[in-house]
């Protein structure tokens, strides 16, 4: 089995991160493809990634009318990729806070889990030139969220992901409601509730090097509220189990996913091993399927 990767870049004016981050994953190991949802960027983005797709079949767009949300273009880019048929799909920023060197440790652990998710906290801080005032609001509010919906995760927050389709397939994407970075807290939420294994593992979060952060009022406030809808939702509602912690801790295609990893391994090394040591993983994770 070959299995097909897709990286999900939602962009509004990130045309010079765009023409930068691209070549850089292209150039790796694994075959990676991009998908950009461009949100009508007025600096031409999307003109950009037109440009360099007109060289490669491996570089996708995906342009919407206007700026309508993270969380709404990572549902958009989602559905592309299942309809598309990609086996693992990957949440990324655009503008090098996320490496993309880490991205084949991500494809070394994906054959025993369903979600990996890279892990600012894992072990202590590894956030770079990040102001003191939002490393304290983005470590506080991994504390609120663990503390609220019972997700033993320490970097719930973060966007640098990879899911099997099968995770995303069992999950109504229309029902997600968050749109900007609780979006992230919300979709791990529902996954890891209906039995879907997740894992973290650590990478190094840089603050962006072009461009201005979305980040605003608007963002926090929407985010401190969905976790309360999470918390209330954790108490009334029991959603169907059906990932594979619902199954004695295995799906189905994992023996294939698993053969897949190790072919991969063979052709270009155990990425995940030089990224993290034995102890990354959180066995928590694997135990349990509802956040309790």
């Amino acid at each position: 089995m070959t299995l097909r990767f897709l990286i999900v870049m939602p962009t509004y004016n990130e045309v010079d991160n765009i023409q930068a981050i691209v070549p850089r994953i292209l150039a790796l190991p694994h075959g990676f493809e991009v998908l950009v949802v461009d949100d009508n960027s007025p600096d031409g983005t999307a003109d950009a990634v037109r440009k360099m797709a007109e060289s490669t079949d491996r570089i996708h767009l995906l342009e919407r009318p206007g700026k309508m949300g993270l969380g709404s273009a990572y549902i958009a880019g989602f559905r592309w990729a299942l309809e598309k048929g990609y086996d693992v799909i990957f949440e990324m920023d655009a503008d090098f806070s996320h490496d993309p060197s880490a991205l084949p440790g991500f494809v070394d652990v994906i054959g025993d889990n369903d979600i990996v998710l890279g892990s600012r906290y894992l072990h202590g801080v590894t956030v770079v030139n990040w102001p003191l005032k939002r490393l304290i609001l983005s470590y506080g509010a991994n504390a609120y969220v663990r503390l609220m919906t019972g997700l033993p995760l320490m970097d719930a927050t973060g966007g640098f992901k990879a899911f099997r389709r099968e995770a995303l397939e069992a999950i109504d994407l229309g029902s997600i409601r968050s749109d900007g970075y609780s979006f992230q807290v919300e979709m791990t939420f529902q996954l890891r509730r209906r039995g879907f294994r997740v894992r973290e593992i650590p990478i190094v979060f840089a603050d962006r090097r072009v461009g201005i952060s979305k980040m605003s009022r608007k963002i926090i406030w929407e985010a401190i509220w969905m976790v309360w809808r999470l918390a209330l939702s954790r108490v009334f509602g029991r959603p169907e189990q059906t990932g594979p912690l619902a199954r004695g801790g295995s799906a189905p295609r994992d023996p294939e996913y698993q053969e897949a990893v190790r072919s991969l391994r063979q052709a270009h090394g155990n990425f995940s091993a030089r990224m993290a040591g034995p102890d990354d993983v959180r066995p928590e994770l694997q135990d349990h399927g509802d956040a309790r």
